[in-house]
């Protein structure tokens, strides 16, 4: 009786890793990604208090069983989708469970393939970008143009009573692949004091059946990068004046930004990058066919260079 009894709870157990709860009757089922591995048993439970109501199951338009619970094997992803439970006189839908299914590898880790990495830094999935010190952020991900039918979920891993919302994401169409974007705030930040807990956003991707999640973690001073200053360029002296952009936080006397200028020459075919802490440099002996530009980045920390501005001339 007690090896029957520690069997049972093993088979119990079983069960339980073989899916975890998503949200209201939806199950992701963890499927290791070969050939030997046999299937996961997930166990269904019809949600009827009448033990003596006749009642089947559908998956689709297949019959799979009947009787109040149904052992189901999940491998594939044919094997996913909507199990139904009907009565086998009236067929009225008493209750459903939906599986996805996420494939992991022989170490139990996500297979991640739906989302296309950025080339830099490191293979990254999710991107997240500030312009400024303002606590709004714009996060970036992208597939691959053959999954129209993909669902994304993004929100803070502090749940949803957490510190960030974010709108719904926006896709920007390329000719191979989708990038999409979702500003999010950070609520309660305040540009002028340091942070001690990282922001930490959690991108839910399912597509069909298939179910994935990516996340990324960061300090909002780590992620800063400036929209391009403005810039003209006097011909008169070889001056470069230019301006802070105008998303950038203030006052500047506190945000400073130090500055990198650079002449594309048209004749050596070659760059000549300057820098300056200024709003204006003298450069001399420019070609009048030369291209000047300028770019800006948080002078006190190491964050990222913003995008070279558009011609001073």
């Amino acid at each position: 009786h007690l090896l029957f009894a520690l069997l049972s709870l093993f088979s119990f157990a079983a069960l339980l890793e073989a899916q975890w709860k998503l949200r209201e009757n939806v199950y992701v089922i963890e499927s290791e990604w070969n050939d030997e591995t046999p299937a996961k048993r997930v166990e269904l439970t019809c949600n009827t208090s009448d033990e003596a109501l006749p009642v089947y199951w559908k998956k689709g338009t297949e019959l799979k069983g009947t009787g109040k619970t149904l052992t189901a094997e999940v491998k594939e992803f044919p094997d996913a989708g909507n199990y139904t439970c009907l009565t086998a006189n009236t067929h009225e839908i008493i209750s459903y469970d939906f599986f996805l299914i996420t494939k992991i590898d022989s170490n139990g880790q996500m297979i991640r393939s739906i989302l296309k990495s950025f080339e830099e830094p490191n293979r990254t999935f999710l991107k997240c970008e500030a312009k400024n010190y303002s606590g709004i952020f714009v996060c970036s991900w992208m597939t691959e143009n053959e999954s129209p039918n993909v669902k994304f979920t993004i929100r803070s891993l502090k749940g949803s009573q957490g510190d960030v919302t974010c709108s719904s994401p926006v896709a920007h169409t390329g000719r191979t692949v989708t990038e999409y974007t979702a500003q999010c705030q950070k609520e309660n930040y305040c540009p002028f004091a340091e942070e001690h807990q990282p922001t930490e956003m959690f991108l839910e991707v399912i597509d069909e059946v298939e179910y994935e999640n990516y996340t990324s973690s960061f300090f909002i001073r780590d992620i800063i990068k400036p929209d391009p200053p403005r810039c003209q360029y006097a011909a008169t002296n070889g001056t470069v004046t230019w301006t802070y952009p105008r998303t950038w936080s203030t006052p500047k006397s506190y945000f400073p930004l130090t500055f990198r200028v650079k002449v594309e020459s048209t004749k050596k075919h070659k760059n000549q990058v300057y820098d300056a802490d200024d709003q204006s440099i003298q450069i001399p002996m420019t070609g009048p066919k030369d291209k000047i530009s300028v770019q800006a980045r948080d002078r006190y920390y190491n964050s990222s260079w913003s995008e070279w501005s558009s011609l001073c001339r």
